[in-house]
C-alpha cells in the first residue's frame, strides 16, 4: 500500500510492541543486547545477518527512526548519528580520504563551510566551492579524484533553491554522487524525485521541531550503482582493511542496495562513536509525526511575514523564494511545489548598527541559533553563525554585515507581525 506523508509519519517502522503491545516506540536505554547463541553473534559481527550488537552502532529506538525518515524521504536505508555536523562530515568521509576532493555549492550554512574549508581541509580533503548559479561549475570543478558534489537544497541563510536535478545529471555519468543537505525543506523537497544519491539534514530542526533534541540523519537512496565507475569510488569498491577485506559494493547486495550507509554505520559509526542518544531519537520521533501538520503552517506564516515585510520604507531587500527572479524564481516554482519553507531574511537601510537593535528589540521572537523551531526565532549570522568565515566567504554564503534571518514560528501570524513592528520601529529610532 502506498501511504501520504502524513500518514507515513505516523505509522513507518513501527506498529506495535510485540512482548507489551505498546504503540508508542520505546526508549531501548540500554548499551548491548543479549545473543542467542555463539553462531548468531558471529553472524552478526560478520554482518551475514543484521541485529542489534551495540547501541553505538545499532538501537531499537534509533531504528524506527531511520525507517520512519527513509520512508519520507522516499530512500532505501538511514543512519541517525548525534547531530547535523556529524551527519554532514561522515556523509563525505564515507567517500573521500586524503588526497580526494569533493566540489560544494558556496551557498551554506555557516558550520558547514567551515568544516568543510578548514576541518576537512585539515584531513586532507579538498573541498572546492562553485556558484550554483551554473551548475556547469560542478563539472570544471571535476577531476579523477572528485568523489562527491555537495548542496543545500534551500540553502541557509540565501535562500535560493539548488538544481538539483541539473546538477545530479552532470554527476551521474562520472560516477560522482550529489549529497543534498535537506534540512530547511523537509517533506517539501523529496531530493531522491531529482537525482541526488544520498540525503543529509539535523533533525534538531523542523524534523524535531521543538527545541529540544540534537540529532542528524544520511539516508542512502538506493538509486546509485556504485559498481559503475569503481575506480571513482574507491572505499566503496576496494577491501577495506577495517573490517577483514570487505568489498562493500559486494558485501552489501544480500542486504539490498544500501552499500552507501552500510559502510557509513559499520565503519565511521563505529569507529568515531558519534551515536545518537535513545532518548534523543524518541523526542525527534515526537515531532515527525506532526512534521506534516507543521510545514505548512510554517511556511504560510513565512510568506505573509515576506509579504508584510515589503511594505516597510526601512528594509531595502527581503530574502525569500517568493522575491526572487530570474533563474532563482524559476527554480524556486520548480522544486517548492509543496511550499517555501519557513526562512526569510531582510537587509535593514541602517546596516548592521540596525540590525543589532532591532534583534535587541523584539519580544517575541527569541535570539538563538537555530531554525526549524515551533517558536519564531531571529539571528543576526554575521556576527554569529557565520562569525568564524571571513568578509569574502560571508558574502559569498549571502550573509552581508546587515542580514537578519528569520525562522518563522507556529503563532498567530498577527502576532508575529506585531512584533515584527515593534522592533523595526525600534530599529529605526537608533
Amino acid at each position: 500500500m502506498s501511504l501520504h506523508p502524513e500518514t507515513l509519519a505516523l505509522h513507518a517502522g513501527w506498529r506495535a510492541d510485540p512482548a507489551t503491545g505498546a504503540v508508542a516506540p520505546p526508549i531501548y536505554q540500554t548499551t548491548s543486547y543479549q545473543f542467542a547463541s555463539t553462531e548468531q553473534a558471529a553472524s552478526r559481527f560478520a554482518l551475514q545477518e543484521l541485529g542489534n550488537i551495540y547501541t553505538r552502532i545499532t538501537n531499537p529506538t534509533n531504528d524506527i527512526l531511520e525507517q520512519r525518515l527513509t520512508a519520507l524521504e522516499g530512500g532505501a536505508a538511514a543512519l541517525v548519528v548525534a547531530s547535523g555536523q556529524a551527519a554532514s562530515a561522515m556523509a563525505i568521509q564515507n567517500l573521500a580520504r586524503a588526497g580526494d576532493n569533493i566540489v560544494s555549492s558556496t551557498d551554506l550554512y555557516g558550520g558547514t563551510w567551515n568544516l568543510f574549508a578548514n576541518t576537512l581541509k585539515d584531513q586532507g580533503i579538498e573541498v572546492r566551492f562553485v556558484d550554483p548559479t551554473d551548475p556547469q561549475a560542478f563539472a570544471r570543478a571535476t577531476d579523477a579524484r572528485t568523489r562527491a558534489y555537495y548542496a543545500e537544497t534551500l540553502p541557509n541563510p540565501k535562500l535560493a533553491v539548488f538544481p538539483i536535478a541539473e546538477v545530479a545529471a552532470i554527476g551521474r555519468p562520472l560516477g560522482i554522487p550529489l549529497i543534498m543537505d535537506n534540512t530547511a525543506a523537509p517533506l517539501l523537497v523529496r531530493p531522491f524525485e531529482h537525482g541526488a544519491a544520498i540525503v543529509v539534514a539535523s533533525m534538531t530542526k523542523y524534523i524535531a521541531g521543538h527545541g529540544t533534541s540534537i540529532g542528524g540523519i544520511i539516508i542512502d537512496g538506493g538509486n546509485f550503482d556504485w559498481q559503475a565507475q569503481p575506480e571513482r569510488q574507491p572505499l566503496l569498491n576496494t577491501p577495506d582493511a577495517s573490517y577483514h577485506g570487505a568489498v562493500w559494493s559486494e558485501a552489501a547486495k544480500p542486504l539490498g542496495p544500501i552499500a552507501y550507509i552500510l559502510r557509513a554505520r559499520v565503519i565511521l559509526l563505529r569507529d568515531l562513536g558519534p551515536a545518537l542518544s535513545p532518548f534523543n531519537a524518541f523526542q525527534i520521533l515526537q515531532g515527525v509525526e506532526t512534521l506534516p501538520l507543521r510545514m505548512p503552517r510554517h511556511c504560510a506564516n513565512a510568506r505573509a511575514v515576506a509579504d508584510w515585510l515589503q511594505t516597510r520604507s526601512e528594509i531595502n531587500r527581503v530574502i525569500h523564494p517568493s522575491t526572487q527572479t530570474g533563474v532563482a524564481r524559476e527554480r524556486a516554482d520548480k522544486y517548492l511545489t509543496r511550499g517555501q519553507g519557513g526562512l526569510l531574511g531582510f537587509e535593514l537601510a541602517g546596516g548592521q548598527a540596525a540590525g543589532k537593535r532591532f534583534i535587541d528589540a523584539l519580544k517575541l521572537f527569541y535570539h538563538v541559533a537555530n531554525i526549524g523551531d515551533a517558536r519564531s526565532l531571529a539571528i543576526h549570522p554575521a556576527s554569529t553563525t557565520h562569525s568564524q568565515l571571513s568578509s569574502e566567504d560571508r558574502l559569498a554564503t549571502g550573509v552581508s554585515d546587515g542580514y537578519v534571518r528569520l525562522s518563522i514560528g507556529l503563532e498567530h501570524i498577527d502576532d508575529i507581525i506585531a512584533d515584527l513592528a515593534q522592533a523595526l520601529d525600534a530599529a529605526g529610532q537608533g
